[in-house]
């Protein structure tokens, strides 16, 4: 069975759960190589060696916190030059922090902020040239719902998401006559772990998967590169009625 992302090689952070798992466990089913990189060292190692004994490709595991520019280029330049260079990027990273804003500390937006919106871009500019080498590359970066729907609490979550949204746009503009294409994935309600910060649980069966957004990136891939989906938004397709 031929295998489209062979030869391939892909970032995908917050790769060691949740979202970030299910996009690097696909990439590498389709043969890509897959760096995958969080901030604690112990659950990287556990997820690099659970994708290596599933999937097609070659997995590495980086221990990088993406609010660092530093990391964020050690990151890319490690996948890089391991791999031969660098096509795909997934800036899926994130955290959620919800507080009114008078009760919000400067610390936890200062955090939201910077892993949600700056983490994309460091990495973001760190992948582009590698990109142009390569004649070209993919860059998603996970959004939200939240990034046009703003929501009592969610000040530093809707600010970081309507930015990445917002730079995401923009970036596009700048990058797409080098070949380098980049989208926007929006998912409602995921069920992982962050969806409790949302009120809900990892365990409601209405809810998407991290399978579902994987699936979107794959087709994402798969678009011919005349096309270009630059911003998908992707719900649950029956959530509870409201009463």
């Amino acid at each position: 069975m031929a295998r489209e992302l062979t030869n391939q090689t892909a970032v995908v952070t917050g790769g060691s759960r949740g979202i970030g798992y299910r996009v690097a466990e696909a990439l590498l089913a389709e043969g890509a190589a897959v760096c995958i990189c969080g901030r604690d060292a112990e659950r990287v190692q556990k997820a690099a060696a659970s994708l290596a004994r599933n999937g097609a490709g070659p997995v590495d595991g980086v221990v990088a916190d993406v609010r660092r520019y530093e990391d964020c280029r050690r990151l890319i330049h490690t996948a890089a030059e391991r791999f031969g260079g660098l096509d795909i990027l997934v800036n899926n990273a994130g955290i959620g922090i919800m507080k009114r804003i008078d009760e919000l500390t400067a610390e936890e937006w200062d955090a939201t902020i910077a892993t949600n919106l700056s983490g994309a871009f460091y990495c973001s500019r760190e992948a582009i040239p590698w990109m142009r080498k390569r004649g070209g590359g993919y860059i998603f970066n996970i959004s939200s719902l939240a990034a046009i729907n703003a929501f009592a609490g969610g000040a530093a979550y809707n600010a970081s998401k309507f930015g990445l949204n917002g730079m995401t746009e923009a970036m596009m503009q700048d990058v797409r006559y080098d070949n380098i294409r980049v989208s926007t994935i929006m998912p409602g309600s995921v069920a992982t772990d962050f969806a409790s910060i949302f009120g809900g649980t990892a365990r409601d069966p209405w809810k998407l998967t991290g399978e579902d957004v994987a699936k979107a990136v794959l087709d994402l891939l798969k678009y011919p590169p005349r096309a270009l989906a630059s911003r998908i938004e992707l719900r649950p397709a029956q959530p509870p009625r409201r009463k």
